[in-house]
């Protein structure tokens, strides 16, 4: 494989890196994802939507850049390293895709703008107390009264639901046979009677997820995408989406190069941690299976630039990014020692307000809590290795 870079190449990354050191905000630079609103988070997707760069993955009819692999390789590279905040994946990485792949002319319409303009925040309706890995296994029912559905129900785990205006939402639509074949997918509106939204505060101190309850939700017909009954098959596609983009390799680099830096600045029997031979062990096999990772995502991109959808190599970069991920944080624990505990916000620390500990301290602990999430949603590790020795092994 020839990895070296085309002088045209290292052009686009030069233009790339020259956009956003001029136009990322400000404000936004090395910000806490946690403490963020609404207009944070949609500050760069504008930006971005107006230099036509927010969609690249797209097919250039409905919004995309047109880049080549190497081209999207080049700016998730150069977006990682400057610590950019990316667009939300609910829209542009996850119902994009599904709109204009399954749904109707006039959902492409009306959908597929308000998610490049950023005009649209949307939400996932997956999860449920009782259906998160065996998704398949959801109760939220839809039953058809004239031109509009009835939904009743209860998701959970929904990711930034405080802030969305529309939810893309699997409901069971019948009972009969295989519980794959009752399974609908449709467009809710979050302003619609009966949906209340509760907020879930995580173990690091974040409100990022909640739950929503249906009573009595009234979706008129034509939000349904695809076919009723149908929408088992759009639920995979989404998800293999979805789990193609956990993989993270581009930041999980950056993450690692900070570890580094940490490990310089930490002492272990007053040399750096980082000239531990035990240490700096763990961080090498870090790299080395980032790169398997990598060249396996770029293989991965190959295949999409081909016209073909992610298929099972999806599930394996959703088990081996986040396995990374997480390794990363738990270094990064380990390295930072007794100074990262200071820095959870649940812990009582009476009148000692002032942070305890170097600055490299601070967010480590709410990283490693927050990471453990990664292993389970968008499904989890152990179900994507079921579909490994499915699909691929032939078990």
């Amino acid at each position: 494989m020839d990895i070296d870079f085309a002088p045209e190449d290292e052009a686009f990354r030069a233009e790339v890196r020259s956009f956003i050191e001029e136009n990322y905000p400000k404000h936004l630079v090395g910000a806490d994802r946690g403490e963020l609103s609404k207009e944070d988070f949609l500050a760069w997707h504008k930006i971005l939507a107006e230099k036509g760069w927010v969609a690249p993955s797209w097919p250039e009819e409905f919004g995309g850049t047109g880049w080549t692999v190497t081209q999207k390789y080049i700016w998730n590279e150069e977006s990682a390293a400057f610590g950019t905040i990316p667009p939300l994946p609910f829209g542009v990485a996850m119902l994009g895709p599904v709109i204009y792949s399954f749904g109707n002319q006039e959902q492409k319409d009306w959908v597929l703008p308000g998610i490049l303009s950023g005009e649209t925040w949307w939400c996932q309706g997956y999860s449920e107390p009782g259906a998160g890995s065996d998704l398949a296994g959801l109760k939220t029912k839809a039953e058809l009264d004239g031109d509009e559905y009835v939904v009743n129900g209860h998701k959970i785990w929904t990711t930034l639901a405080q802030h969305a205006d529309w939810m893309f939402c699997l409901v069971r639509t019948s009972s009969d046979g295989k519980p794959q074949e009752g399974i609908s997918f449709l467009l809710i509106d979050m302003d619609t009677p009966g949906i209340e939204v509760k907020p879930i505060i995580t173990i690091d101190g974040g409100h990022e997820v909640n739950e929503v309850f249906l009573t009595d939700v009234r979706v008129p017909a034509k939000n349904l995408v695809g076919e009723q009954d149908k929408g088992w098959t759009i639920a995979k596609f989404l998800l293999g989406n979805e789990r193609s983009g956990i993989a993270g390799v581009a930041r999980s680099k950056k993450a690692i190069d900070r570890l580094r830096d940490i490990a310089r600045a930490e002492l272990e029997d007053g040399a750096p941690l980082l000239d531990s031979a035990d240490f700096s062990k763990k961080i090498a096999e870090l790299e080395v299976d980032l790169t398997a990772l990598e060249y396996t995502e770029l293989r991965t991109l190959a295949s999409e630039s081909k016209g073909q959808g992610p298929g099972p190599e999806s599930s394996i970069l959703k088990i081996k990014g986040t396995e990374i991920q997480q390794r990363i944080t738990e270094l990064t624990m380990e390295a930072v020692g007794n100074y990262a505990s200071p820095w959870v916000p649940q812990l009582d620390r009476g009148d000692n307000y002032l942070a305890i500990g170097p600055d490299h301290a601070e967010g480590v602990s709410q990283s490693y809590f927050n990471n453990r999430k990664t292993s389970i949603y968008g499904g989890s590790n152990e179900i994507q290795r079921n579909i490994i020795a499915k699909m691929v092994l032939g078990l």
